[in-house]
């Protein structure tokens, strides 16, 4: 397969925090598709591999390459331990975003981006996109920064609205100021409050930056419609997203109705009209349940440029969960005991969320976790009468009132934030013997995953990619 792609007919999704690894998007990427790391939480992770001794040097292999030198010295310094932490030791902590955060802390995230976007780039020169969701809104525009010094091809991004990122790469890519409108849940002003980001205040660079392709993450053709006319610069494509895909969903159009199991029902209004998204006239790929070679053939004759898959990565070798999750995983699978809910109250963004059943996968029940927010990336921004607050819905109760939110929405909330980082490795110590319980996300295509399998327990990324180009079932 050639390294030189224009559209690809593959995209593999950005899954999670840490699934769709530099390892990952790499292995893809020299297949021949568009392989993508996930940008979500990338200083957290970054800072923890290098607490854990940086296995295989990747992270000072990449700060090398930094073109802030002083700064990836910096980093290295304060966090890398050569021997690793010792058993039950936490972990040391980044300070939580807020609107404004010090050079320092901006500078640590664009380091981040930066070091997972060379490692997958390192070594080849076909394309790798970073992944980033709109939601998760302060620490997107260092993200973004770190992600283009890298030569980051593609940016995706959804789970709301993007319409000011076109802009920002646009500014970016010649080192200017870039901002985004800051979202401050009960504000009431006319005058908006922006979020900033002046590559000018950590560096004085000369050569204008190459501007990635941005693809938006729509769930609709009139979402993809408002973005094609309404963005504040060129947007390159989209990925139409089903509510069969893993992670957050879109939620359902009209009134919310729950099956037995408490699940969100989708309907009709919910299918996107692809002869809409054909007239757009910008390249599109079908997402959710895109997992077979029928879909890429369906997908196809439909006039899209092809899928984005994640599901079927994700549990490859160059994914980045656990070996001994994926093990279980696939397992449950194969003996058809793995149980899938799309969860309406899981997340505390409010979107529906797909949970892989813990007890299925382990053989014993999620084991009970004391709240607590101290990663904070979901957090919201609200205005009180004591000023603007941070808040989650899955933090302490007491906390979550206090900033004047209501008890009523924590009812059910996960921590997103930690039970993710657990399920790649990297669980935070909470006491001896005790770490975070992973939190483990999946697409439906999970459930049909022993039809790829076959007789195997494991599987490369290029497989995949070798039965989704293959021959139809």
């Amino acid at each position: 397969m050639s390294e030189t792609i224009s559209n690809p007919q593959i995209i593999q999704g950005g899954m999670g925090v840490g699934v769709s690894s530099w390892r990952l998007a790499k292995a893809v990427a020299r297949a021949g598709q568009l392989g993508v790391v996930s940008g979500s939480m990338l200083d957290t992770v970054m800072v923890r591999r290098l607490q854990d001794g940086d296995p295989g040097g990747h992270v000072r292999r990449a700060a090398e390459h930094f073109p802030l030198p002083d700064v990836a010295e910096q980093i290295i310094a304060r966090y890398y331990r050569a021997s690793g932490r010792r058993p039950g030791t936490p972990y040391q902590l980044l300070p939580m975003y807020r609107r404004r955060v010090s050079a320092s802390r901006e500078r640590v995230t664009v380091f981040a981006n930066f070091v997972e976007v060379w490692l997958a780039k390192e070594g080849h020169s076909a394309p790798i996109g970073v992944n980033l969701l709109t939601k998760v809104q302060l620490p997107n525009l260092a993200s973004l920064y770190g992600a283009m010094l890298a030569g980051v091809d593609y940016v995706i991004m959804g789970a709301g609205i993007p319409r000011e990122i076109p802009a920002v790469l646009d500014a970016f890519a010649e080192h200017r100021p870039a901002r985004l409108r800051f979202d401050v849940d009960g504000d009431k002003s006319e005058t908006a409050d922006y979020l900033e980001f002046d590559p000018g205040e950590h560096w004085s660079p000369e050569t204008p930056l190459r501007r990635p392709r941005f693809l938006g993450v729509v769930s609709a053709a009139s979402l993809a419609l408002t973005l094609a006319r309404k963005a504040t610069g060129h947007v390159d494509g989209f990925i139409v997203e089903g509510p069969t895909a893993g992670g957050h969903n879109a939620p359902p159009r009209g009134q919310l109705r729950l099956n037995e199991r408490g699940e969100p029902l989708y309907g009709d209004r919910d299918v996107v009209n692809l002869a809409d998204m054909r007239a757009i006239g910008a390249p599109f790929w079908l997402a959710g349940g895109m997992g077979s070679p029928a879909s890429l053939r369906y997908a196809l004759s439909e006039g899209a440029a092809g899928i984005q898959v994640g599901t079927l990565f994700a549990y490859s070798d160059e994914s980045g969960i656990e070996e001994h999750i994926k093990e279980r995983v696939l397992d449950a699978v194969c003996s058809g005991t793995v149980a899938i809910k799309t969860d309406p109250r899981a997340s505390p963004t409010g979107f529906p969320f797909k949970v892989v059943s813990y007890a299925e996968v382990v053989g014993a029940p999620s084991p009970e976790r004391a709240r607590k927010c101290d990663l904070g990336y979901l957090r919201i921004a609200a205005r009180t009468a004591k000023g603007v607050v941070y808040r989650c819905a899955a933090e302490p109760v007491d906390d979550f009132v206090a900033k004047g939110g209501d008890p009523a929405e924590t009812i059910g909330r996960q921590c997103l934030c930690n039970g993710l980082t657990a399920t790649i490795g990297l669980a935070q110590s909470r006491e001896p013997g005790i770490a975070e319980p992973p939190l483990i996300t999946s697409g439906d295509a999970l459930l049909s995953l022993d039809r790829f399998l076959g007789d195997r327990r494991s599987y490369r990324a290029v497989d995949v990619l070798d039965y989704l180009l293959g021959p139809t079932e």
